[in-house]
């Protein structure tokens, strides 16, 4: 399966955005989803994960701000990001995986909070 991420770019502190991840060559209905991010200086990091049965699952520090969705229908995944900080500065990734790693990614899109 092959990973499209978009919608990233510059946000206000206090904004919101959407990242979408459209997936082609597989339909993504049971494959497990997840957004993941790199900081700048960091370790990639978990966001948010999806899975086949739309369970999600939310790290600490987006948690109450982040939700993540899919629709099995246009084999597309979205994050839902609101009340962005300087911390979610970060290059935003998408990745699939039917177990037990992820080993399908996206080519990232950019997410800049900055005034």
């Amino acid at each position: 399966v092959q990973l499209q991420a978009s919608g990233g770019g510059l946000v206000q502190p206090g904004g919101s955005l959407r990242l979408s991840c459209t997936a082609s060559g597989h339909s993504i209905s049971s494959y497990n989803l997840g957004w993941f991010r790199n900081r700048p200086g960091k370790r990639r990091e978990t966001v948010a994960t999806i899975n086949s049965d739309f369970s999600p699952y939310y790290a600490g520090p987006v948690k109450g701000r982040a939700t993540i969705s899919r629709d099995n229908s246009k084999n597309t995944l979205y994050l839902q990001m609101n009340n962005l900080n300087s911390d979610d500065t970060a290059i935003y990734y998408c990745s699939a995986t039917r177990g037990p790693g992820y080993d399908y990614w996206g080519q990232g899109t950019q997410v800049t909070v900055s005034s």
